[in-house]
C-alpha cells in the first residue's frame, strides 16, 4: 500500500490541506506555516502530483481512498479538511463518505457541480515540452508561452519542473495520467450525498467557479455551509489574497 507524501508542521488538531490540479503541497507552504501556529498541518501531495506516487488510475474515489489510507496510517481523527479546486472536490467527497472522521470542512473556490473539461490548453502546452531538447527551465518556459498567455499560470506550472537526474529535467506530476483522465476532474459530487458538519466555502471575488446559482446546490449537500467571498482574488484566492484567506479560515475554525 502506497501512502501519500506530506509535510507535517506544528502541533494540535489535524488540519489537512489538499492542493488543486497540477499543484502540489509546496504551493501551501507559507500559509501552512501560519496555520501551524495553532494546528498540526498536513500539506499533502495527492497521487500523480508532487512527490507522491504515480498511477495510471486517477479518479475522485481513488483520491478519497488515498486520503483515507493516509489518515489511518497517521492515526488521525476529528480532522479539519481544506481543499482547493480539485482538492476541494476530494475534500467534499471525503466528508460525505467519512463524516465520522471529520470535524470541519473548508472548500476553496469550487462547487459540487460538474465542470466542463477546461484544461486542454495547459495539457497541450505541457505535452509539447520535450525534455531531451528543452533541457533548461528557460527553454521549457518558451514552449509554455506559445500556448499560455497568463504569466502566473506559467510560473505555477514551472514549479513542477525539477532535475530528475544530472542534465535531465522532468515534471513532478504524472502528465500522461492527468492527460488521459482530464475529464474526471470536472465531475460533480454524487447526488443525494450530504455532510451535516460545519462547512466554509471560500470563493474568489473575480472567479466564476462559484456563482450565486451554486448556492442552493451547496446547501443541498452541505446544509451547515457558509459562503464567503475573498476580495481582489480569482481562482488562486489563497495566493492572491492570503491575508483575508487566512483570516476567514481562522475565524471559521475559532
Amino acid at each position: 500500500m502506497k501512502i501519500l507524501h506530506s509535510t507535517i508542521l506544528g502541533k494540535g488538531m489535524p488540519l489537512l490541506i489538499l492542493h488543486g490540479y497540477f499543484g502540489m503541497s509546496d504551493n501551501w507552504k507559507s500559509l501552512g506555516n501560519k496555520f501551524a501556529e495553532n494546528f498540526q498541518v498536513h500539506l499533502i501531495d495527492q497521487r500523480n502530483h508532487g512527490r507522491s506516487f504515480h498511477s495510471d488510475d486517477f479518479d475522485y474515489e481513488l483520491l478519497v481512498e488515498d486520503l483515507y489510507q493516509y489518515i489511518q496510517y497517521h492515526n488521525l481523527q476529528n480532522i479539519i479538511l481544506l481543499g482547493h479546486s480539485m482538492g476541494g472536490k476530494v475534500a467534499m467527497l471525503f466528508a460525505v463518505t467519512f463524516p465520522e472522521l471529520m470535524n470541519k470542512l473548508i472548500v476553496a473556490d469550487i462547487s459540487p457541480r460538474a465542470y466542463k473539461p477546461h484544461h486542454q490548453q495547459i495539457l497541450e502546452a505541457l505535452n509539447e515540452v520535450n525534455f531531451s531538447i528543452h533541457n533548461t527551465r528557460k527553454k521549457v518556459e518558451e514552449v509554455l508561452k506559445i500556448y499560455i498567455k497568463e504569466q502566473g499560470i506559467i510560473q505555477f506550472l514551472l514549479k513542477n519542473v525539477y532535475w530528475k537526474e544530472k542534465g535531465k529535467l522532468d515534471y513532478r506530476f504524472n502528465l500522461q495520467s492527468l492527460t488521459e483522465n482530464n475529464a474526471v476532474v470536472g465531475e460533480a459530487l454524487p447526488s443525494f450525498t450530504h455532510f451535516e458538519g460545519d462547512t466554509l466555502f471560500l470563493k474568489g471575488e473575480n472567479s466564476n467557479y462559484i456563482t450565486t446559482k451554486d448556492k442552493p446546490l451547496i446547501l443541498a449537500h452541505f446544509p451547515n455551509a457558509q459562503i464567503v467571498t475573498v476580495k481582489n482574488a480569482g481562482h488562486w484566492l489563497h495566493a492572491e489574497n492570503p491575508t483575508q484567506f487566512y483570516n476567514e479560515v481562522v475565524r471559521f475554525l475559532a
